[in-house]
C-alpha cells in the first residue's frame, strides 16, 4: 500500500552494543512495513514534534488545539537533563528516538510533546492518527465498521415475566445505556460511502483508534545496522530509549470529567462494575469490552459463566459435605476406633525401624470422625455429579462463546489477524506455497523448525523433571520427619495430651509436607515463568493466538505437574507399596515407604488440598492487590505534593502501573489451575466448588478494581474465544473422571466397607445375622507377631516387647496360618471391587458426557440463523450499493454517449 511518507533509517556505529533482540532483514523491507522507504542521511532532514505547553486541563484527552484526539502516548526521558556521565550513550538513544518519531510523522501521525510538571526530565509524546491514516490502516487490518443499524428482532423468552428479579442484578440501563448494534463488514476504503459514517470523529472509537496507532508504532524503523533494520515500540521501551507508552484513561476513575464530552467510561465501570457495592451485580460485559477490548471481555464474560455455574457446584458439594457431617453419629467403624474397649485395646505396629514406639488405635479417634464427614456416600455422589456439571459447563460456555462471537463480531477473526513484527522480522526464507503455487517468506526452513521444536520440547522436559526432583525431595523430607513425629508424639503412657488428641504424625508430616510443598511450588513458577518465555520466544510463533497458546501449552503443562504432583502421590502412591511390618518396602533402597492412617489417606489428601488451594488465592490477592497498590502509592509520595489535582491524564496515567506483556495470561493460568483443583479432585474435598466460588465473586472485582484503578489502560485486543484454555479445560475434564473414580477406590475406605457389609459381615465370612459394619476395624487390620520383626541394624528391635502382636493396615493371614502374612481372600474381593467400580463409574459417566455434549450444540440454533441472517443482509446490501454505483456510472456513461449522439446529428455536414 504505497503512501506518501519517507523512512528516516539512522546508520549507527558498529560499535554500538544493541540490547534489542530480533532485526529485519533488507531483502525482507517490503513486507514488513506498508509504507515506502527512503533513507535521509542528513540528521537535518529529521522531523520532529513540537513542543506545547500544558494548557491547564488536566481532563483533556486532546491535543493543545482543542480538536486532534490523542490516541497514544510515549513518554521518554531528556537525554540532556540525565544525570549521567554516559554522553555517548544518551546520544545513540536520541538519535533512535528522533529516527523513529520522524518516522512516524512522515507515516502520517502526528505529534504533540509536552513536557512533565511535576518531573522536568520527562517528556510525554502525544500521539494522534489523522482520518487518512486510520481509513488505510483500518482496511490493511481487516477491521470491521458499521454498515447499517442493526434491524434483527431479538427473540422474547418464556421468562420475561419472571425476571424482576434478574432485573436487580442487573446494571442499570439508565447510567450504562445499551450499545446500538449495526451489521459490520471488513473496512474498505472505495467503499467508503456504504459505511455508516455519520461523525468522523466517533466513526473510530478510541479502542479501535488505539489499536491501529499501536500496530503502526510495532512496525515503524528506527535504525539500520549493518544492513539490519530494527523497528517497533516494544524494542525501544525494552532498551529504555522510551519509558512508557500507552493508550490513555479517558477520565478519572473516582470523579466523572469536567470535559462535557468525554463518554466517562472508566468512571462508569469503576461505580458498576469494580466498586465492592456492585459486587452482587452482573457484569456490563459490553461497555468492558469496549473499552478494553475483546480480549479482555472474553475473559470476564467466561469468567462470570465459570462463577456462575460454581454455583450448583457450590450447593450440591455443601449438601453432601452436611450429609457426611451429620450422619458422623452413624459412622459405626469410627465408634469402634473411639471405643476404649475396642480401639484402646488394638495396639499399632511401629511405623519405622528406629524404635518407634508401638501405639494405639485410639490416638486416631479425632482423624477418624472428620474422616467420616468426607468418606461418605455422599461422596460419591458428589464425584459422579461433578463428572456430569464438568461437561454441562463446557458445553453451555461454548454456546455462550458463540454468542459473544456474534455480538462482538469476532466471528471471522483468524482471517483477519496479522502476523506479529517479531515473525515479520525474520522471515528471510523463501518458499513456494502450497494453495497458491506463489512466493512467500518463512523465518526458517522446515529443518530449522524441527530444529527449534526439539530444543523447545527438551528445556520443557528439562523443567518438568526439575519439579519431579523437588517432589522427590519432599517424599524424602516426609518419610525422614515422620521417624521424628512417632518419637515425639506418640506415647501411650501419655495418651490424654490434647497435642497427640488432634496431631498425629501422620498428620503433622502432612502439614509440615504441605506448606514447604507449597513454597517450593511457588518459586518454581516465579522462574519458569521466565523460561518460558525464552522458549516460546525462540520458537517464534506466526501470530499472537499462536504465541499465547504455544506459551499457555508450555505453562499449563510446568504448572500441571507442579501443582498437582504432591496430590497425586498422596492419592495414589502413599500406602500402596508399603510392605507389612516384617517385610516393608523401602524407598530409594533406604526410606521405609510412608504409611496411611488406619482409615486411608484420604484425609491427608483434603489437607494438601486446602492448604494449596487456600495459600495460593491469598498470595495471588496480595500480588495482585497489595502490590500495585503500594506500588502507585510509593510513586505518588515522590510526586509534589498537590501537583496530581492539577497535572494531565496522561501525567497521571503514567504513574500507574503497567499491565505487563502477557496480559491476562496469568489471570487464565490461576483459574484453570482452580478449575483443576475443583473437578481432579473433588471427591476428597466437597467444599472446593464453595471455596472456588467465594474466591472468583472476589477475583472478579479485586481485577475489576486493578484494571480500572492501578493500572494503565491496555492496548485493546480481539479475541474470538479464550484459546487453548478451551481444549485444557477439555482435557481436565476427561482426566478428571478418572482421577475421582480411582480416589473413591483406592485413596478412601469406601470400597472395602461396602465388600464387608455385603459380603464379609453375614456368613459365610462372618458371624453377623443381619448386615452390619460393626467388626469391620478388626478385620481391616491384620494381625503381626513381633517376634519376626526385623532390621537392618540388629536381628529384631522389638525383643522383649511386653506386646506378642501387635495390628498393621492390610489384608493378610494371621501368623501360624499356612500362608502368613500373604494377602487373604477378603483382599481379593476388595481388588475385584475396586476394579469393577471404576470400570462401572468410567463407562456411566463418560456415556453421560459424550450424551451432553452430542444433544447441546456448540452454537444454538438462534445465534446461526443471526450469523446467517447478518451475512446474508451485508452480501445483499453491498451488492446492492455496488449496483446502484453502476446503474449510476453507467447512467452517466449513457447520458454522455446519448448527447454526444446528438451533438453529432446538430452538427451541419461539411459539403
Amino acid at each position: 500500500m504505497p503512501m506518501m511518507t519517507r523512512d528516516v533509517l539512522l546508520e549507527m556505529e558498529l560499535e554500538e552494543d544493541d540490547e534489542e533482540d530480533g532485526d529485519i532483514a533488507l531483502e525482507n523491507l517490503e513486507q514488513t512495513n506498508v509504507s515506502g522507504f527512503g533513507s535521509l542521511k542528513s540528521q537535518q532532514d529529521l522531523r520532529t514534534p513540537e513542543f506545547e505547553e500544558f494548557n491547564g486541563k488536566p481532563d483533556s484527552l486532546y491535543f493543545n488545539d482543542g480538536q486532534r484526539r490523542i490516541d497514544f502516548v510515549l513518554v521518554y526521558e531528556d537525554e540532556s537533563r540525565k544525570e549521567t556521565n554516559k554522553k555517548g550513550s544518551n546520544e545513540k538513544q536520541r538519535r533512535k528516538r528522533q529516527a523513529y518519531e520522524s518516522n512516524l510523522i512522515c507515516d502520517g501521525l502526528q505529534l504533540e510533546a509536552t513536557r512533565s510538571l511535576v518531573d522536568d526530565k520527562l517528556v510525554f509524546v502525544k500521539v494522534h492518527a489523522p482520518w487518512e491514516v486510520l481509513c488505510t490502516y483500518a482496511e490493511i487490518m481487516h477491521i470491521k465498521l458499521p454498515l447499517k443499524p442493526n434491524d434483527l428482532k431479538t427473540r422474547s423468552s418464556a421468562f420475561d415475566n419472571f425476571n424482576w428479579f434478574t432485573k436487580l442484578l442487573q446494571v442499570d440501563e439508565s447510567i450504562i445505556k445499551p450499545e446500538q448494534e449495526f451489521f459490520t463488514a471488513p473496512f474498505e476504503k472505495n467503499r467508503m460511502n456504504d459505511f455508516y459514517i455519520q461523525d468522523r470523529d466517533t466513526f473510530f472509537n478510541p479502542a479501535t483508534r488505539s489499536r491501529i496507532v499501536y500496530f503502526i508504532l510495532s512496525r515503524i524503523m528506527y535504525q539500520v545496522r549493518d544492513n539490519v533494520k530494527k523497528f517497533g515500540i516494544n524494542k525501544l521501551v525494552n532498551s529504555g530509549i522510551y519509558k512508557a507508552a500507552f493508550p490513555l484513561h479517558d477520565c478519572n476513575f473516582s470523579t466523572p470529567s469536567e470535559d462535557l464530552s468525554c463518554p466517562n467510561e472508566r468512571y462508569l465501570l469503576y461505580r458498576e462494575w469494580a466498586h465492592p457495592r456492585s459486587i452482587y451485580k452482573k457484569q456490563p460485559l459490553d461497555l468492558i469490552r469496549k473499552y478494553y477490548g475483546e480480549k479482555i471481555g472474553i475473559y470476564f464474560a467466561w469468567l462470570g459463566y465459570y462463577t456462575q455455574m460454581l454455583l450448583l457446584a457450590a450447593i450440591v458439594g455443601v449438601a453432601c459435605f452436611l450429609y457426611g457431617y451429620f450422619t458422623e453419629d452413624n459412622c459405626t467403624w469410627s465408634k469402634e476406633v473411639c471405643d476404649p474397649n475396642i480401639g484402646g485395646q488394638i495396639i499399632m505396629c511401629p511405623q519405622c525401624d528406629n524404635e518407634c514406639p508401638f501405639w494405639s488405635l485410639n490416638v486416631t479417634c479425632e482423624s477418624s470422625k472428620k474422616l467420616c464427614i468426607f468418606d461418605s456416600f455422599g461422596t460419591l455422589v458428589f464425584a459422579v455429579f461433578m463428572g456430569v456439571w464438568v461437561t454441562l459447563f463446557l458445553e453451555f460456555w461454548k454456546r455462550r462463546q458463540a454468542e459473544l462471537e456474534y455480538e462482538w463480531d469476532t466471528v471471522e477473526l483468524q482471517q483477519e489477524e496479522q502476523a506479529r513484527p517479531e515473525y515479520e522480522a525474520r522471515c528471510t526464507h523463501v518458499v513456494i506455497n502450497e494453495i497458491t503455487q506463489e512466493e512467500e517468506r518463512v523465518p526458517f526452513t522446515t529443518w530449522g523448525k524441527c530444529i527449534r521444536v526439539t530444543l523447545c520440547a527438551s528445556a520443557v522436559f528439562f523443567w518438568i523433571l526439575l519439579i519431579i526432583a523437588s517432589v522427590i525431595g519432599i517424599i524424602v523430607y516426609r518419610l525422614s520427619v515422620f521417624v521424628i513425629f512417632s518419637v515425639n508424639l506418640r506415647k501411650i503412657s501419655n495418651g490424654t495430651d490434647p497435642i497427640q488428641k488432634y496431631v498425629t504424625p501422620q498428620m503433622a508430616t502432612s502439614i509440615t509436607a504441605s506448606l514447604i510443598s507449597f513454597i517450593i511450588i511457588m518459586i518454581l513458577n516465579t522462574i519458569y515463568e521466565k523460561v518460558a518465555i525464552m522458549i516460546t520466544n525462540f520458537e517464534l510463533p506466526r501470530t499472537q493466538t499462536d504465541y499465547e497458546n504455544s506459551l499457555t501449552m508450555k505453562m499449563f503443562l510446568f504448572q500441571f505437574v507442579n501443582y498437582y504432583s504432591s496430590c497425586f502421590y498422596i492419592a495414589f502412591f502413599k500406602g500402596k507399596f508399603v510392605g507389612y511390618p516384617g517385610d516393608p518396602v523401602y524407598w530409594l533402597g533406604k526410606y521405609r515407604n510412608e504409611e496411611c492412617d488406619p482409615g486411608g489417606c484420604l484425609l491427608e489428601l483434603t489437607t494438601q488440598l486446602i492448604i494449596i488451594m487456600g495459600g495460593k488465592a491469598i498470595w495471588n490477592n496480595i500480588q495482585e492487590v497489595l502490590l500495585p497498590w503500594v506500588m502507585n502509592v510509593f510513586g505518588r509520595c515522590r510526586t509534589v505534593s498537590g501537583a496530581e489535582k492539577r497535572t494531565p491524564r496522561w501525567e497521571q496515567d503514567y504513574h500507574l502501573q503497567p499491565m505487563g506483556k502477557l496480559g491476562l495470561f496469568y489471570e487464565y493460568l490461576e483459574m484453570i489451575i482452580q478449575f483443576g483443583f475443583v473437578t481432579l479432585f473433588v471427591a476428597s474435598f466437597p467444599l472446593a466448588p464453595l471455596l472456588a466460588l467465594v474466591n472468583n465473586i472476589l477475583e472478579i472485582r479485586v481485577d475489576a478494581w486493578k484494571l480500572t484503578t492501578q493500572y494503565r489502560r491496555m492496548v485493546p485486543e480481539k479475541a474470538q474465544d479464550i484459546g487453548a484454555w478451551q481444549p485444557i479445560m477439555q482435557g481436565i475434564a476427561i482426566l478428571a473422571v478418572v482421577t475421582n473414580a480411582m480416589i473413591i477406590a483406592f485413596t478412601s475406605d469406601m470400597i472395602p466397607r461396602l465388600v464387608y457389609y455385603w459380603s464379609f459381615s453375614i456368613p459365610p465370612y462372618g458371624d453377623h445375622p443381619d448386615y452390619s459394619m460393626e467388626g469391620y476395624i478388626n478385620i481391616s487390620l491384620s494381625i503381626f507377631n513381633t517376634a519376626d520383626f526385623k532390621s537392618r541394624v540388629k536381628e529384631n528391635p522389638y525383643a522383649g516387647s511386653k506386646y506378642d502382636t501387635c495390628r498393621y493396615r492390610d489384608f493378610r493371614y494371621p501368623p501360624g496360618h499356612p500362608q502368613e502374612y500373604k494377602h487373604n481372600i477378603y483382599y481379593w474381593h476388595v481388588i475385584a471391587a475396586k476394579l469393577a467400580f471404576i470400570i462401572v463409574m468410567e463407562h456411566i459417566i463418560y456415556s453421560v458426557k459424550f450424551f451432553i455434549s452430542y444433544t447441546i450444540p456448540d452454537v444454538s440454533k438462534s445465534t446461526k440463523s443471526k450469523i446467517k441472517r447478518e451475512k446474508y443482509l451485508t452480501q445483499k446490501l453491498l451488492h446492492e450499493n455496488h449496483l446502484k454505483d453502476m446503474t449510476k456510472n453507467i447512467g452517466v456513461i449513457a447520458e454522455k454517449m446519448i448527447g454526444a449522439v446528438v451533438d453529432n446529428n446538430l452538427r451541419p455536414k461539411s459539403d
